[in-house]
């Protein structure tokens, strides 16, 4: 974890620059849940968005992170958000795609597999993403994409056809029809609970990627990691709209500069991340090899089903998307 401890230290200095002699407010103290563990870069990149907050309000927004899944499960955090039982947090917003398809867009299979990729299709989303969190009474501060998703196994996997009845860990919709289309057997877990399933049986097999199997040590219950760059989730940090509209405008833009600032030092951490965990899952016993083509053939073709049905479920804003992002290529 070196590496992405190096990335993660430090308070932003523009945003500490901002900070202006102020007349003294009862300072705010802001609890900021986070579904993954601490040492995962995502809740490290967190941390430092909070200091810098902190700091450059002069104490006067105080946030404090509480990572793995403490203070509200992962699936909680977005709700919490919204009703106000929390000012900030962060969530995988991919979760939320029973409320409106168009939360799944970066999860559609095969269609923004690389960094870059990735980034074209933020863009082509973005004004969409954020008006309907606006509508739900959420204001979004920063994202952070996820390194692309691989397969984890306990056995050697060469087709699709390999992978049926298999117990498959699954965290949103897409994968869990992933699940379905595969002939594996969905079942739901938290990022914090992953390790237990494996160890316990409950899960056999994920689609994830390798910083997440990496902080939780697969290793230990699974055996194969196949790189098949599925796509790359985000994890979106939001605070109540409520809570935002009363914020000095001072303090929102220090708090605008470090939520700058932790993208595109998340992105950083999370593109340097990618192989670093690769290496850190063969250490631990681990084959990583990349996917054979009689299996990527067949997932491909499972991707062309789900993002057919991602498109009929998201209508003409999904389209929308899917055609800028694309008109960008």
């Amino acid at each position: 974890m070196k590496n992405t401890a190096k990335m993660m230290t430090g308070v932003a200095t523009a945003a500490l620059a901002l900070t202006t002699a102020l007349p003294a407010f009862a300072a705010e103290k802001w609890d900021m849940p986070m579904a993954y563990s601490a040492t995962n870069f995502h809740s490290e990149n967190g941390v430092t968005f909070a200091e810098c907050v902190t700091s450059g309000t002069g104490g006067e927004i105080e946030i404090t992170v509480h990572p793995g899944g403490s203070l509200f499960a992962g699936a909680d955090i977005k709700r919490a958000i919204q009703t106000g039982q929390v000012p900030i947090g962060e969530r995988l917003l991919s979760g939320h795609q029973n409320e409106n398809a168009i939360f799944g867009f970066e999860s559609v299979p095969f269609l923004a597999p690389s960094f870059e990729a990735s980034g074209k299709l933020w863009e082509a989303a973005k004004p969409k993403i954020e008006a309907t969190l606006e509508e739900q009474d959420l204001h979004l501060l920063y994202n952070v994409p996820w390194p692309p998703q691989g397969l984890y196994f306990k056995k050697e996997v060469n087709s699709v056809e390999d992978m049926k009845g298999v117990k498959f860990r699954s965290y949103n919709n897409t994968t869990a029809r992933f699940a379905e289309l595969t002939g594996m057997a969905p079942v739901t877990i938290e990022a914090a609970e992953v390790s237990q399933a494996f160890a316990t049986g409950v899960a056999e097999s994920m689609i994830s990627s390798g910083a997440t199997g990496y902080d939780q040590k697969v290793w230990e219950s699974l055996t194969h990691f196949y790189k098949v760059d599925a796509w790359l989730p985000r994890n979106f940090v939001m605070v109540n709209a409520e809570v935002w509209s009363e914020v000095s405008d001072a303090n929102k833009e220090i708090i605008n500069t470090c939520a700058t600032e932790a993208e595109e030092r998340g992105l950083k951490a999370s593109m340097d991340y990618t192989e670093f965990t690769y290496d850190g899952l063969r250490e631990g016993g681990m084959k990583v090899e990349d996917a054979g083509e009689e299996l990527m053939s067949g997932l491909r073709e499972i991707g062309e089903t789900m993002t057919a049905e991602w498109l009929e479920a998201a209508g003409d804003e999904g389209k929308a998307i899917v055609d800028d992002f694309k008109a960008m290529n």
